[in-house]
């Protein structure tokens, strides 16, 4: 869904779009990446694997029960015939943030370990960079893997806290807004009932994350994390409440691993400015999200 946000809006320039592990394999998320483009008609976007698994921890395999066994619903979309990018993901956004110098907004919907090995390989990054939007953490709400911890800040807590000490702008869309912006069955059969394959494909994709969500919605739907926080990065949606203030990030390995520890003590005075703050925190929307999002969908071919 993030990506077709994306790729409806004919102001966004896609450069490429990387891989790394997260509910599924990083190889299983690129070949999936690279069929849902070929199915979109748009064999011109690179793609690029990156991470394999967390700093100092294996991959544990993911997360089968959110989205199937392959990541996409356990649909098949027809086969890409092209190959992944011969540079891996870290390799890639640094070349790009070079080759479009101040321009390029980086969208992170997965475990920020690709990012952080960017960093690594070039400190010079957060002043190449446009943005940063990470679909990630909490700052108010409940995590979804612990009581504070939302999954793709916890999966590489070590990545994300290099990723949110870097000084770059950014913006945390996390489980505040995430989980009160939810898909329900009328919207997925709307994209069932579309001419388009795209997003037909993505009314069957839903069936499983839909049925995974029941128990905790009490209801068949889901919530829209990444597709969020990518019309967000794009304009395509506005935030009504989003502070700029000081985030960190707990990269132990006690109760607290993958916290975000978002400083909102300025809450009750208006949020002043916070020194050394430069990451927006989205608590609120400024309207609905799912119809926006359901007919940003329903343009794709």
């Amino acid at each position: 869904m993030a990506i077709g946000v994306m790729l409806a809006d004919p102001g966004v320039d896609t450069v490429a779009i990387t891989t790394t592990f997260g509910n599924v394999d990083v190889q299983q998320a690129a070949q999936n990446t690279l069929e849902l483009l070929a199915l979109a008609g748009r064999p011109d976007v690179p793609v690029a694997a990156g991470a394999t698994h967390p700093i100092g921890r294996e991959f544990d395999g993911g997360a089968p029960q959110v989205h199937g066994g392959n990541g996409i619903g356990g649909i098949s979309l027809p086969a890409a015939s092209r190959p992944l990018e011969p540079t891996a993901a870290a390799e890639t956004i640094v070349r790009l943030a070079r080759e479009h110098q101040g321009r390029l907004h980086i969208v992170a919907t997965g475990p920020l370990s690709n990012l952080a090995a960017a960093l690594e390989l070039d400190p010079e990054l957060p002043g190449l960079v446009e943005h940063v939007t990470v679909m990630g953490g909490a700052a108010a709400a409940p995590g979804n893997v612990s009581p504070v911890a939302e999954a793709n800040i916890w999966n590489d807590p070590i990545a994300a806290a290099a990723v949110f000490a870097a000084a770059w702008p950014m913006t945390m869309v996390g489980l505040d807004v995430t989980m009160r912006h939810l898909f329900t069955e009328p919207d997925r059969e709307a994209l069932l009932a579309a001419p388009g394959a795209v997003p037909r494909a993505i009314g069957e994709m839903l069936d499983v994350y839909f049925a995974f969500y029941e128990p905790i919605l009490g209801f068949r739907g889901s919530a829209l994390h990444d597709p969020l926080a990518m019309a967000i990065a794009t304009g395509a949606v506005t935030m009504a409440l989003a502070p700029t203030v000081r985030v960190e990030i707990d990269a132990t390995e006690g109760p607290g691993r993958g916290q975000t520890i978002v400083d909102l003590r300025g809450k009750y005075s208006g949020y002043p400015e916070q020194s050394g703050a430069h990451c927006r925190v989205a608590l609120q929307m400024a309207d609905p999200f799912a119809p926006v999002l359901r007919e940003t969908l329903l343009r794709l071919p």
